[in-house]
C-alpha cells in the first residue's frame, strides 16, 4: 500500500528530490561576484538613517510648533525606535551569534524578544520621562523611524 502511495506521489509531481538539480559549490571568483552583485546592508547604516529621520522630525516639530513638548516628544519617539534597534543590531553582529545555524536562530529570537520588551517598556515610561508628552508627535516620529526598515529593503535592491 505504501509503495502505491509513493508511486502516486512521484507520478503526480510531488517528488521534489528527483527534480532538483545537484548543488554545485561556488568557486572563489563566483562567490566574490555574488557578493559584489548582492552586498549586505549594515544594520548600523539603518540605525544611522533612523537617527537622521528622528532629528528631522524633531527639527520639524521645533520649526512648526512653539510647544517644547512637541520637540521632546519627537526626540523620545526617535529614541524608542533607535535604542531597541541598536540593542538588537549589537546583539546580532556579535561574534557568538554567528557560530552555527542553531545559535543564529536562537540569537534572532532572543534579540527580537529583547527589542520588543525594551520598546514596550520605553512606551510605558514615556508619560513619566517626557513631562509634556504629545502622543501623536511621539508616535508619528516612531512610525517614520520604523519605516526606515522598509526603505532599507529598497537600498539592497533586488
Amino acid at each position: 500500500m505504501t509503495q502505491l502511495i509513493a508511486r502516486g506521489v512521484a507520478s503526480a509531481g510531488f517528488d521534489d528530490e528527483a527534480e532538483e538539480p545537484p548543488v554545485k559549490p561556488l568557486t572563489r571568483d563566483e562567490a566574490q561576484a555574488l557578493r559584489v552583485k548582492s552586498p549586505q546592508l549594515s544594520p548600523w547604516r539603518v540605525i544611522a538613517a533612523q537617527v537622521v529621520v528622528g532629528c528631522l522630525m524633531a527639527l520639524g516639530a521645533w520649526w512648526f510648533s512653539d510647544q517644547p513638548g512637541f520637540v521632546q516628544s519627537a526626540i523620545y519617539g526617535a529614541i524608542v525606535a533607535v535604542l531597541p534597534g541598536a540593542l538588537m543590531a549589537r546583539g546580532m553582529t556579535n561574534r557568538l551569534s554567528s557560530l552555527s545555524v542553531g545559535s543564529s536562530a536562537v540569537s534572532v529570537m532572543l534579540w527580537t524578544v529583547m527589542k520588543i520588551g525594551v520598546s514596550i517598556a520605553m512606551l510605558m515610561l514615556a508619560p513619566k520621562l517626557v513631562q509634556s508628552l504629545s502622543w501623536p508627535v511621539m508616535l508619528a516620529t516612531l512610525v517614520l523611524c520604523m519605516q526606515v526598515y522598509l526603505v532599507a529593503l529598497l537600498w539592497r535592491g533586488r
